[in-house]
């Protein structure tokens, strides 16, 4: 019965966004013209608790740009295509609407797998990936990767900020000496890539990991944790999506693990993976990607202003402002504002291209001010890129579960970049060199 609720749930919500989008052809007829921003969606399978708020989120956004006027006049279009988190889908609909609308400004896959499928594809077809959070790591090197655009965060800022947290709650790198770690990952190109920061940190400062690969979905964890309770690690650092987060922490409160050891990364954090277990998972932590739960921010104030008061919202209200809904607002406001850099050099007013469009995207320049115009006041720092930095920024929080709700744990923390740039530029560089690309010129990196 419950998998039918989710089910159906899942069905009305896409129903509801193809009508909640009517309006956006509309007015780009009104106009026009129009900017395609393709909405790749998780609302069905494994992660679709967690994947269909940041689709209501960045449709939500979408629909705010245009209600401000659009991109100086350009309205969005979004269209979404379902992906069910598997990569093979994920292809398809990328081949679908790469071209449609005259061409797709941006991809946001929302998978490790899928981005690492389309990778090669873009690169030859000219279309750019937004992948905050996710994707591959090393693609912060924009020499390497020009097409992809891991903004504000990929898996080992995440892991490193993770351990810096702890390493702080000890009294510093020298207290971790001797203990253990445990990993919870995805057995997946998802779940590994979080290794390699880990793996890093453990040789520097002494401590040693145990590795806890689950198998997909994640929903059979018992053996896990079992070692876990033979073992006794003194943290578990959890690298989780859709339904593993729950399963994971149900298990470690059956064989008596203590939550207040336990830090999820990004993806491991958000109210679908703790609001149905409540005060037993109190003590649970996760690293954030710079924002959280932000209820009281401008932008969540208007969107339910300017877009949910108007019967214009894709999903339920109550989600408005929840940790992934964000995520989906923050996920449309960067490819909205690359594509508004991209019109500062190629035309204000103008359709941009997905060529000229990438030319944004390692342009962009968010100020402070900039930022709170748009309503992200105390929720994102600057996010700043270049031809070489295709990040823009690696700055975090962790924040922690109180029983009902996540509350601010750490203030803000700057992963390693000493450690981690070489780390990019050398796992960069083996991947050129197995695909036999060749490293940015300067003149590319004016083009």
């Amino acid at each position: 019965m419950k998998l039918k609720k989710i089910g159906l749930s899942a069905c009305l919500a896409a129903a509801g966004m193809v009508a909640a989008l009517s309006a956006a052809p509309a007015m780009a007829q009104a106009t026009g013209k129009v900017q395609f921003f393709p909405s790749l969606t998780g609302r069905t399978g494994p992660v679709a608790p967690n994947a269909t708020p940041f689709a209501n989120g960045y449709a939500d956004y979408m629909k705010l740009v245009n209600v401000r006027g659009g991109i100086n006049g350009v309205m969005t279009l979004v269209e979404e295509c379902e992906t069910a988190y598997a990569t093979d889908r994920g292809v398809e609909c990328y081949e679908r609407l790469k071209g449609k609308h005259g061409g797709a400004t941006v991809f946001q896959p929302l998978s490790t797998g899928i981005t690492f499928a389309l990778t090669e594809k873009v690169a030859a077809d000219k279309v750019s990936l937004i992948t905050s959070g996710y994707g591959r790591s090393d693609a912060a090197d924009g020499g390497v990767f020009k097409w992809n655009f891991p903004l504000i965060g990929h898996y080992w800022v995440a892991g490193d900020v993770v351990l810096q947290h702890i390493a702080k709650q000890e009294g510093g790198w020298d207290k971790l000496k001797g203990k253990k770690i445990g990993v919870v990952y995805h057995d997946s190109p998802f779940g590994k890539e979080l290794l390699p920061i880990m793996q890093e940190r453990a040789a520097m400062h002494g401590f040693t990991l145990q590795m806890l690969p689950v198998p997909a979905p994640g929903v059979e964890q018992k053996a896990v944790w079992l070692q876990v309770r033979q073992q006794r690690p003194d943290f578990v650092v959890m690298q989780t999506w859709g339904v593993m987060t729950a399963t994971a922490i149900r298990e470690a409160i059956a064989v008596g693990y203590p939550r207040e050891k336990m830090f999820g990364t990004w993806w491991s954090g958000a109210e679908p993976d703790l609001k149905d277990i409540g005060a037993p998972a109190k003590g649970y932590s996760a690293v954030m990607m710079q924002h959280g739960a932000e209820p009281q921010s401008a932008v969540v104030k208007e969107i339910l202003d300017k877009v949910h008061a108007k019967g214009q919202g894709t999903g339920p209200k109550d989600e408005v402002g929840q940790v992934l809904y964000m995520r989906g607002v923050v996920g449309a406001m960067l490819a909205v504002e690359g594509a508004r850099a991209a019109q500062e050099r190629f035309g204000k007013g103008k359709h941009v291209t997905p060529e000229q469009a990438r030319w944004g995207y390692e342009n962009l320049n968010l100020t402070q001010a900039k930022l709170d115009a748009l309503g992200f006041k105390g929720v994102l720092r600057p996010i700043s890129t270049s031809c070489v930095d295709h990040m823009g920024s690696s700055w975090a929080r962790v924040h922690t579960w109180d029983g009902a709700k996540f509350t601010w744990a750490s203030d803000w923390m700057q992963a390693d970049e000493q450690i981690i740039k070489p780390m990019v530029k050398s796992s960069a560089e083996r991947y050129a060199a197995e695909k036999k690309w060749t490293r940015r010129s300067p003149q590319d990196c004016q083009s």
